[in-house]
Formats: C-alpha cells, sequence, structure tokens
C-alpha cells in the first residue's frame, strides 16, 4: 500500500509540528543545494521557524546581501536606507529613564536613602505598605482558615473510622460469645451421654444378664462402715 496522503493544514499538535519542520527542512535545504549545483543556479534561501530562528541557504561563491540586491534590481523594489542610530539613542535613553524610575520605586520598598522621598510620596508609600499589609494578613487568615478546616474533617474522618472498629469488635465479641453458648449446648448431650455410659444402672436393664452387672457393679458402690479406733481410748 502507498503512503496516505497527508492534509496541508498547520499542525496543532507542537511536538509534531516540530519534527515535522525539522525534517522538511532538512529536505529543503538538500533539495536546494541539488538544484543550485545541477542547474548551475543562484538561489538564495531564508526560513524563519515558529520560534523566530533563522535558517538560510545560499549558492556557493555567493553571499546573501548579493542575492537579495539582485532581486531588487530586478522587480525594482528597494530598502530604504537611514540611519537608525538617533531612533536606537532615543530607545536607549527611554529605558534608562524607566530603569531609573523602578529603581528609585525599589528603594522605597526596601528602606535605602529613602532621604530624596518628598512628605507626599512618603504618606503613598506607606498607604501602599498598609494595603500590601493587609494583603497579607487576609491571604494568611484564608490559609489558616482552610488548615483548620482540613483538621476538623481529618478528625471527624477518624472519629468515624473508630466508631466503626468499635461496633465492628462489638459484633465480634457478640459472634465469639455466641458461638460459645452454640457449643456449650452442643456440649451437654454429650457429657450426659457419658455419665449414663459410667452408670449403666439408669434405666430399665433389657435381660438378666445386664441385671447381674448392674448388682455387681453396685456391690463396688457399697460404703464400708468406719470401725471405731480403740487405741486412742483408755479403759
Amino acid at each position: 500500500m502507498g503512503r496516505g496522503k497527508i492534509a496541508i493544514r498547520r499542525i496543532e499538535n507542537q511536538t509534531t509540528r516540530q519534527v515535522t519542520f525539522s525534517k522538511r527542512r532538512a529536505g529543503l535545504l538538500k533539495k536546494t543545494h541539488e538544484l543550485s549545483v545541477l542547474c548551475d543556479a543562484q538561489i538564495g534561501l531564508i526560513i524563519f521557524s515558529s520560534t523566530g530562528k533563522l535558517c538560510q541557504y545560499c549558492s556557493e561563491g555567493l553571499r546573501m546581501e548579493q542575492i537579495i540586491e539582485r532581486y531588487q534590481k530586478m522587480t525594482g523594489t528597494c530598502i530604504p536606507d537611514h540611519d537608525s542610530r538617533e531612533q536606537l539613542y532615543g530607545e536607549l535613553a527611554m529605558l534608562r529613564k524607566e530603569s531609573r524610575r523602578l529603581h528609585s520605586n525599589m528603594r522605597r520598598y526596601t528602606d535605602e536613602d529613602m532621604s530624596s522621598i518628598p512628605f507626599e510620596e512618603l504618606d503613598a508609600v506607606e498607604q501602599e505598605l498598609e494595603r500590601a499589609a493587609n494583603k497579607v494578613r487576609h491571604r494568611k487568615n484564608e490559609l489558616l482558615h482552610q488548615q483548620l478546616e482540613n483538621l476538623r474533617r481529618k478528625e471527624r474522618m477518624l472519629e468515624e473510622e473508630n466508631s466503626n472498629m468499635y461496633r465492628w469488635a462489638r459484633i465480634q465479641e457478640h459472634r465469639a460469645a455466641l458461638g460459645y453458648q452454640q457449643a456449650a449446648i452442643e456440649a451437654k448431650p454429650v457429657e450426659h451421654q457419658q455419665v449414663l455410659d459410667q452408670f449403666p444402672f439408669c434405666g430399665e436393664p433389657s435381660s438378666v444378664l445386664q441385671l447381674s452387672n448392674i448388682t455387681h457393679q453396685i456391690d463396688q458402690y457399697h460404703l464400708q462402715l468406719a470401725q471405731p479406733s480403740l487405741q486412742g481410748s483408755s479403759v
């Protein structure tokens, strides 16, 4: 089966888009070099990635500026040449001014040489610090309240778990007691039967032979009267 056709639209997945860009950029540079060498063409290729990274190719023996100048001559367009140093100086002065302003504002909060700050600005700084402190206290109270609620919830869970374990233990004790009583009830007929086996004379004899055996066993249990001892008595 042949390779499936890929829809020509922007790839949404960033990782897949980057991998596709790297592969196709390498292929494009390779084809550009082959075209320049095989056909003796003067080619200038400029590529900017989505992240702003520059990648370029220029035919051997030429520079990109020469290719651009030739393009401008052929198309009749030109890039205006003007001295941008004044604009750069203006931007630099503005950045320096902004940096000094930010540094001055930072000194207000770090207690560094506040002697040059006027009273009105000190009042504003005090109000800002009070608002910041109030925000910090409010956030701190929120966090403490959340921690307290979590501890209470955990305490309720532990109490419920303890109660469930206590009920389970009581149920197990009750089952054990019922089993002990049941075992005792079942053991009583066995003990009674053992007593009857020891005393077979209980009940009615079924034959003359059994009656003679009963009489013999009864004789074994006759009590003998104790004779009084005369050794310790005096005449």
